[in-house]
């Protein structure tokens, strides 16, 4: 799983489309991407759900994440992790009984 950070950061006019795709590079479980705060929301002490709702507005008003907003993002990440590790656990636990 591959994480691309802070593009909104990237010039006018280019996009990490390629790359979400998987046509650039192939990622056996993709790439998400996030918007990160940014240090002036940082200084601002942005709270975080405020900075949840920016992240969220900027992919669905980006003309090129626009059709992927549902699978970008901070809580899409969170929530993708969270079944990583359960599946994890789940596909461990058998082995961790035995012992």
């Amino acid at each position: 799983l591959g994480v691309l950070t802070k593009l909104d950061l990237m010039d006018a006019g280019t996009d990490c489309l390629p790359t979400l795709t998987g046509k650039l590079v192939k990622l056996k479980l993709g790439f998400i991407g996030v918007r990160n705060r940014s240090q002036q929301e940082i200084n601002q002490a942005l709270e975080m759900k405020k900075a949840q709702d920016a992240e969220r507005q900027y992919f669905l008003n980006h003309p090129s994440y626009r059709p992927l907003a549902e699978r970008l993002g901070t809580p899409y990440l969170t929530q993708t992790l969270a079944k990583l590790l359960h599946k994890h656990i789940l596909a461990a636990l058998p082995e961790l009984k035995k012992d």
